[in-house]
């Protein structure tokens, strides 16, 4: 995955700075900056992304095309509104969804199952059949119920965060995780045994 931008000559060392000013630095030219961003940002789109799509090439292509859009927009950024991981999460969120409604006829079965990284055989099944329960349930959420869900619940944004990701209130937000959780409820139930969990 090629993720960095192209820049100008002139390295600085940008450590400490906030994502703003990295983003201004790039604009100005600073590869050092334009890297320190990446560091930081593409991680978290990747994984936000993967949630969504089940898929690590498609994942890629996504993170790609959401820090390329980031790229672009450099020289325009105004500091102080959205942060660029908000508008990172925002971007990402958008493009796995346009690719998931682009695929809706494929059956969940032809969805690859994620890796195992796990050292224990017994834990590692265990823990992969939970990570296909939940992956299989989010599959069948809503878009927006399921975008709201993952970026809440698996990568850790507040409300405002995910009402500013997802250009929504902050209600809308609660409603929709709510909502989200309790189908997640609904599709899990009478699977505890099944996948190990103790009463």
């Amino acid at each position: 995955m090629t993720l960095s931008p192209s820049t100008g000559s002139g390295e600085t060392d940008p450590g400490g700075l906030s994502d703003d000013a990295l983003l201004a630095r790039y604009a100005e030219g600073d590869p050092s900056a334009a890297r320190l961003l990446l560091d930081r940002l593409a991680p978290r789109v990747l994984r936000l992304a993967y949630r969504l799509l089940q898929d690590q090439a498609e994942a890629e292509d996504v993170t790609q095309e959401a820090m390329l859009r980031l790229w672009q927009i450099a020289p325009d950024w105004q500091p102080g509104g959205a942060k660029p991981s908000t508008w990172l999460h925002r971007v990402a969120a958008n493009l796995a969804t346009d690719r998931l409604r682009k695929r809706r006829g494929v059956a969940l079965d032809s969805i690859p199952e994620p890796d195992d990284p796990s050292p224990g055989a017994a834990e590692g099944m265990i823990e992969a059949d939970r990570r296909i329960a939940l992956d299989t349930a989010l599959g069948q959420l809503p878009d927006r119920q399921r975008v709201a869900v993952v970026l809440r619940h698996l990568e850790g944004l507040t409300n405002p965060e995910i009402g500013a990701a997802m250009g929504i209130g902050v209600e809308a937000v609660e409603s929709l995780t709510a909502r989200g959780k309790r189908r997640l409820a609904q599709l899990l139930a009478g699977r505890r045994d099944e996948l190990g969990y103790e009463r």
